[in-house]
């Protein structure tokens, strides 16, 4: 697994760190920013397109496209 950062603001130990953000940005952190993505992006959709299948497409494009251009840096900078 990668590691997301490596410096800390109080100057310890980043493994702290990293642990001390993992408990900030857990689960429920990640399922309300997942719900305000899904909001946004069924506000953009022209509204002649604004249903539950086309968001679902949309955003599946959109975490795919992510997940490709994360791997694709992960292989470009050796992370």
């Amino acid at each position: 697994m990668m590691a997301c950062f490596s410096c800390t603001s109080d100057g310890g130990d980043p493994e702290n760190a990293r642990e001390q953000m993992r408990e900030f940005m857990g689960p429920g952190h990640a399922d309300q920013m997942i719900r305000h993505a899904l909001q946004r992006c069924c506000m953009a959709l022209p509204e002649d397109r604004r249903n539950v299948d086309e968001l679902k497409r949309q955003m599946t494009r959109l975490v795919d496209r992510a997940i490709r251009d994360m791997e694709e840096d992960r292989e470009a900078f050796g992370l």
